[in-house]
């Protein structure tokens, strides 16, 4: 089966779903000047950049010349000069393209509300919170150039950038972005990461986030959350909380109850690949379920109240670890405190396919606002993507369809017809094998 034909190629197809006039609106905005390289060319080509995995700033300026004819396709575009590309970069207000991403991100949840719902299913995500709105906060370091980058010293000879995230495990998609330099510290960020978070809400930490006058704050909010404890925190055990079975309506539990362990121990079971209902047991000890006091010079007055404090043993790479979690909601099983964090690694999944797929490991430029700029259409480039895989049904990974739209940029192919082809499973062929003694058996006959 071979893929349909279209009027115009496959990147255009892709960019599509770029609302009409909003990068011209942008640009008038932030006051860009687009004579003699326009806001939509500039995009186009930074969007191409993470779609090809192009390596420098004259690979990308190359290859647009050379397609010049199919990039025209695209809103009038215009292919750039090496140091148009760069000054481009270098000069215009990157909060353009942040707002481009929001907008874009707007958008398509507007148009397509069940796209922020069903896009993707986190396999790691505990059933029973699947309909709760749940933020998994952590941060990603880039590494840059010392050379030239002073803007993101990190150490002595070592400049680095941090992406703080806060993705929603529902839609796998990040609610909430900030580009920072290295140096600056997590739990800082974390408040303008949690922002706008909403009663019944449920954001899941890192150690390294823990501040305890923040996490009060979300107490008084009404928003509950789950955090690794340090080593060096003061408390003193204040009683015993219930430590109870898992829920009777989670569907992770055994085929029987007899099959059940009698002790505090529960699997947690995942699906191992969006399109394979095959799951994966991770097992989960409870070791502990204590109601704890903070008795610190400063966090006893940061965080007044009594916190819950789970210690675990929690399936690691396979070993055992124990780990100590904290959280301020009294009324989840110790199981689904464990869950819950267990399901922090998510984030790490997607940073891992933001880094590992698209373009951020080399950049284009030095100066703060070029790496922001390469940032953000990275992220509105993997936004693209997901969407084109949530409305074509695509079912296998995310890395399959990068590498597969890839090789097809500049073809004229439908892009529907393009992942019907490649997620169907094609027919294996039979082979014909000879026979030896049909071969030979004239030969035979001729002899005698």
């Amino acid at each position: 089966m071979n893929p349909l034909k279209s009027t115009v190629s496959v990147l255009a197809q892709i960019a599509s779903w770029i609302p009409d006039r909003i990068i011209d609106n942008l640009a008038k905005k932030y006051k860009i000047q687009t004579r003699a390289f326009s806001a939509t060319s500039h995009v186009m080509a930074m969007l191409y950049a993470h779609l090809a995995h192009s390596l420098s700033l004259n690979d990308i300026c190359d290859s647009l010349h050379n397609h010049a004819g199919p990039l025209a396709q695209i809103r009038n575009c215009t292919p750039p000069s090496r140091n148009g590309l760069s000054h481009a970069n270098k000069t215009r207000n990157a909060d353009m393209a942040e707002e481009l991403f929001w907008k874009v991100y707007e958008s398509l949840s507007t148009r397509y509300p069940e796209f922020l719902t069903s896009s993707r299913n986190y396999p790691g995500l505990p059933y029973r919170f699947r309909t709760r709105t749940i933020r998994a906060v952590d941060s990603t370091t880039i590494k840059l150039t010392a050379f030239n980058m002073g803007w993101a010293q990190h150490r002595r000879q070592k400049a680095a950038a941090k992406m703080h995230t806060a993705l929603n495990m529902r839609s796998f998609l990040p609610n909430f972005v900030l580009v920072k330099s290295a140096k600056d510290s997590d739990p800082k960020s974390a408040w303008e990461l949690c922002a706008d978070m909403k009663a019944g809400e449920v954001v899941v930490f890192d150690k390294a986030y823990v501040d305890f006058k923040h996490l009060k704050v979300l107490d008084t909010r009404g928003v509950s959350w789950v955090t690794r404890a340090k080593e060096n925190m003061l408390y003193e055990v204040m009683g015993q909380h219930a430590t109870g079975k898992p829920e009777a309506s989670d569907p992770v539990k055994h085929a029987s109850a007899s099959s059940e362990p009698e002790t505090d121990t529960a699997e947690v079971m995942g699906q191992q690949a969006p399109g394979k209902r095959r799951y994966v047991r991770k097992k989960c000890k409870v070791l502990s379920d204590e109601r704890i006091r903070l008795i610190g010079v400063q966090t006893k007055d940061n965080y007044p109240d009594d916190l819950r404090l789970v210690t675990a043993e929690v399936e690691v790479k396979g070993k055992m670890v124990v780990m100590t979690f904290i959280t301020n909601n009294f009324e989840w099983s110790p199981f689904s405190v464990c869950q819950l964090y267990q399901c922090r690694w998510g984030v790490e999944v997607f940073f891992k396919e933001i880094k590992q797929t698209l373009q951020l490991a080399d950049f284009l430029g030095y100066n703060e606002n070029a790496v922001r700029w390469q940032v953000w259409t990275a992220l509105l480039a993997y936004l693209l993507l997901r969407f084109v895989a949530w409305y074509n049904k695509w079912k296998r990974q995310f890395s399959r369809l990068f590498t597969l739209l890839r090789a097809v940029l500049w073809n004229y192919f439908s892009l529907p017809s393009i992942i019907e082809c490649c997620d169907t499973k094609r027919e294996r062929r039979h082979i014909i094998r000879g026979s030896p003694e049909k071969a030979y058996q004239l030969y035979f006959e001729g002899m005698v």
